[in-house]
């Protein structure tokens, strides 16, 4: 193998505006970080599995689907979530038999505004099949591929957008796409120790056979290691074509990018590690870590005062909505399976267990339980504009858990009764899943480490459409504990973990 264009220890240490700048001054070639991005995925893909090919034609020739030169990450690789927006002519499985081999006939508005942004398709990353839970197992490659956590190989690096999070996190590339329907970007970014950004509502665009409409939980974007790569990422992917959008957002900002000049000062921020309408507690070492992300904001001149769950919206209303659209939208798989020639009588055989379970349980909703969920998401959505409206920001977990075992309780390919486990999911993502149903920017940043020394995440929600306000106090909380988001773990690219 040629010599590499950086050591592994100068190209961990750059984040992907750092690594486009050594692009655009010609330190290094965009085909020399191609081929860097490859042997690095090489030579973590056997342990942590979160990678299912390559595109070695771009390695080759990274100007391949043409992406801008005079873009802000030009030069700079990153991998397409196996799920969501795809990139012409190639694969997208969604992690599914159902999908097996499927290939993208046409870009989508994201991945051509990632091309936009000077970004390099390299290659696909793991999602669990349909992205329906955060540990990242699938089998329909006829074998178990569970994605690991670079911290800990025997845990998960969550999910949906698990195999981004795990190479983002080991070093090997700094920058992925990631998607989120109930915290997909968000969970992976705070058991990785990684940045993770659900944007507002109708600021991304979406998927050519989608809209905001039919699927109003999902948002698309990226997971990486600095606020101001996210923000960057925002200012190329936040802008779209007509259509697909129910509702379009118009930034609030010219760039996100300078907005994070503007220093947050005197804000109200509100802290929960409440219930929010769940039956089990909040794990006492996240709740610890959150308030001490209180207590820091404090020190920089905010005000942070407990908020209440009856403050926040009628839960019970939230729970029924969200889990009702949840499991009901999983009778799309009927359609699908048409398209794929597949009979009605045989679909339980491309499902793996807990995705059937949820497609028998689909077909029990009536039309009504769907017009009752979008009232319940009118109450819940207003019930957090009010209370948006009393904060500049509301501080939480992300998780109410800390990082569980990899093809763990979370895995789709366990068998059991639908209620318990959907339960379970709904328990650890209780701080995640509202903002996908009220279409609010949330963010998750890391907040330290717990006591078996696995990330934990701080989530910041915003009011709609400040996305620019989220950022902000992000990169306020990184530039006063840079400890928290420069820390590596074990499994990295540049601690010699692996031979390159």
């Amino acid at each position: 193998m040629a010599k590499q264009a950086l050591s592994w220890s100068e190209w961990a240490s750059l984040d992907a505006l750092a690594l486009a700048d050594l692009v655009a001054r010609k330190k290094v070639s965009a085909k020399e970080v191609a081929a860097q991005a490859k042997a690095g995925i090489d030579a973590a893909n056997p342990t942590l599995e979160a990678v299912l090919e390559v595109f070695e034609d771009v390695v080759a020739n990274p100007d391949k689907d043409r992406p801008n030169k005079d873009g802000a990450f030009y030069g700079v690789p990153l991998l397409l979530k196996d799920i969501g927006s795809g990139l012409k002519g190639r694969k997208q499985e969604s992690g599914s038999k159902l999908l097996r081999d499927f290939v993208v006939a046409e870009t989508d508005p994201l991945v051509a505004n990632f091309l936009g942004g000077g970004l390099v398709p390299i290659g696909r990353s793991t999602t669990p099949e349909f992205g329906m839970t955060f540990d990242t197992t699938t089998s329909y490659l006829d074998k178990v591929i569970t994605t690991r956590n670079p911290w800990n190989l025997k845990h998960t690096p969550g999910g949906s957008s698990g195999g981004s999070a795990a190479m983002v996190s080991a070093g090997v590339l700094p920058i992925s796409m990631a998607s989120d329907g109930g915290g997909s970007t968000r969970i992976p970014a705070s058991y990785c120790g990684l940045v993770g950004h659900k944007s507002s509502r109708g600021l991304v665009p979406r998927q050519i056979g989608g809209s905001d409409y039919q699927s109003r939980h999902v948002n698309e974007g990226v997971v990486t290691r600095s606020v101001r790569d996210t923000a960057a990422a925002l200012d190329a992917i936040g802008h779209g074509p007509q259509g697909g959008f129910f509702v379009r957002v118009t930034p609030a900002v010219p760039s996100f990018l300078d907005a994070l000049k503007d220093v947050p000062k005197g804000w109200k921020i509100g802290l929960s590690t409440g219930p929010w309408g769940r039956s089990t507690p909040v794990d006492d070492q996240v709740a610890a870590r959150i308030r001490e992300v209180g207590k820091l904001l404090e020190s920089l001149g905010h005000t942070v005062e407990e908020v209440k769950d009856e403050q926040v919206c009628d839960w019970t209303a939230m729970w029924r909505g969200y889990i009702a659209h949840w499991i009901s939208s999983r009778m799309a798989h009927q359609g699908l399976a048409r398209s794929r020639n597949v009979d009605a009588s045989r679909i339980k055989d491309f499902m793996v267990p807990m995705v059937w379970r949820h497609f028998e349980a689909a077909q029990t909703y009536k039309l009504v339980d769907l017009m009752n969920a979008m009232n319940d998401n009118n109450v819940v959505t207003r019930a957090f504009g009010k209370l948006m409206d009393r904060y500049d920001m509301l501080l939480t977990p992300t998780l109410a858990i800390r990082v569980p075992l990899a093809n763990g309780p979370y895995s789709l390919l366990r068998d059991e009764p639908l209620t318990g486990w959907m339960d379970r999911l709904a328990d650890a993502c209780r701080f995640t899943m509202p903002g996908n149903e009220t279409g609010v920017p949330a963010i998750s940043v890391p907040a330290g480490l717990d006591s078996d020394g696995l990330p934990i995440g701080a989530q910041l929600h915003g009011k709609f459409g400040r996305d620019d306000m989220v950022l902000r106090l992000a990169a306020q909380v990184e530039a006063a504990k840079p400890e928290w988001f420069a820390a590596r773990p074990k499994n990295h690219i540049a601690a010699g973990t692996w031979s390159v």
